[in-house]
C-alpha cells in the first residue's frame, strides 16, 4: 500500500485518540496510543496554541514519523503576551511586547521566516504586532521599526 499521511490541526500538548488522528490511524494497525503520546511530547511547548501536525505512515512495516509544524507569529505574538485576540479597529491597542520577547519568537520561527538576518526577522515580527494592535516596547509598532532601522533601538 505504501505511505499514508494524516495531517491535523491540535492544541500543542493535547492529542487525543480521537479525531483527528486517531480514526485515520486506526484501520493501519499501528499503535494509536504510543503515537498520540509522541505527538503530545512533541507539541508540549506550544500548549494553548494550535500546531500543524503531519504522521506518515508505512503501511507495509507500520512505521511512522511525525513532524511538527510552527504556529502562526500571531499566535506566537498573543501566547506572549496572554491575550486571546488581537485588535478588532485600527486604533484599539491590545498589548505591549517587548524586543526580549521579539526576539524568543524570531528564534522559534527563524526556519520559517524570510529574513536572512535577525534584525529582518525582527522587523517581520514587529510587522505582524502592527497588524494586530500590539506596541512594541512601549511605542507605536511602526516607530519601532522606524527606530530599529536608524539603530535607536539596539536588538
Amino acid at each position: 500500500m505504501g505511505e499514508v499521511t494524516i495531517n491535523g490541526l491540535i492544541e500543542g500538548g493535547k492529542a487525543t485518540t480521537g479525531p483527528p488522528f486517531g480514526p485515520a490511524l486506526g484501520p493501519l494497525g499501528v499503535n494509536i496510543g504510543k503515537i498520540v503520546a509522541e505527538i503530545n511530547q512533541k507539541t508540549a511547548d506550544f500548549e494553548g496554541i494550535k500546531v500543524p501536525v503531519k504522521v506518515v505512515v508505512n503501511t507495509d512495516t507500520k512505521a511512522y514519523t511525525i513532524e511538527v509544524g510552527l504556529p502562526p507569529t500571531s499566535a506566537l505574538i498573543l501566547k506572549e503576551l496572554g491575550i486571546q485576540k488581537g485588535a478588532k479597529g485600527k486604533d484599539e491597542k491590545v498589548g505591549n511586547i517587548t524586543l526580549d520577547q521579539i526576539k524568543k519568537i524570531a528564534k522559534t520561527k527563524s526556519a520559517a521566516l524570510y529574513g536572512k538576518s535577525e534584525k529582518e526577522r525582527i522587523k517581520q515580527i514587529i510587522g505582524t504586532c502592527k497588524s494586530m494592535g500590539v506596541t512594541v516596547e512601549g511605542m507605536d509598532a511602526k516607530d519601532a521599526l522606524k527606530k530599529l532601522e536608524s539603530g535607536e533601538l539596539k536588538i
